[in-house]
């Protein structure tokens, strides 16, 4: 089983993140913030990983520190599960439709961060939740877990639909590259050797 866990503490944060990679799309979120929540227990449902996150952070400044510090935990740990990358895929992309928005989205696990960050959402707010934090979110998880991730808005108005659609499409994205390919499943999938 591919499964990691992070205790991480700042002056800003508390959290503790467990992710099973191999799991059933089970999660229990609590990070303080309603909007990431829901965006997190979706992901976890469409990458099929078993996800635990408990958050308490300076949420009475503003969301930014726990949106920022759970990115980074997430890819921390998506980083240890995957361990040597032995086996596995490497790379996956989906084209997502929801409702009205259309995101792709597509990742390299290479050992090698980098963002493509191209949704255009109209609302700087959905609730209380600023909009730009979903970048911020985005570039530390990719930072944290050496990825490679671009996601793009094909299409779309409703901001929510847009950012519910972006979590979704990059969780099945890395469903697809984190999977094992059962006739390379002893080979790192690099002429490098390593990832």
């Amino acid at each position: 089983m591919r499964i990691a866990s992070i205790n991480r503490k700042t002056k800003e944060t508390d959290i503790s993140l467990t992710i099973n990679l191999d799991g059933k799309g089970v999660s229990n979120i609590d990070s303080g913030c309603g909007f990431l929540d829901h965006m997190l227990t979706l992901f976890a449902k469409h990458a099929r990983f078993d996800l635990d996150v408990t958050c308490k952070g300076d949420i009475e400044v503003d969301f930014h520190h726990t949106v920022e510090d759970i990115g980074i935990s997430l890819g921390l740990a998506f980083k240890q599960a995957l361990g040597d990358k032995k086996g596995i895929v490497r790379y996956g992309d989906t084209i997502l439709p929801m409702d009205e928005s259309l995101i792709l989205s597509a990742v390299d696990i290479s050992g090698r961060s980098f963002l493509g960050y191209k949704l255009t959402p109209k609302a700087k707010r959905v609730g209380n939740f600023d909009v730009e934090l979903v970048e911020e979110f985005f570039i530390a998880f990719t930072s944290n877990a050496g990825i490679n991730l671009q996601v793009n808005q094909l299409a779309g108005k409703n901001t929510h639909h847009i950012l519910e659609g972006a979590f979704k499409s990059v969780a099945r994205s890395l469903k697809t590259a984190v999977s094992i390919d059962k006739e390379f499943c002893d080979e790192v999938p690099s002429t490098k050797g390593v990832l």
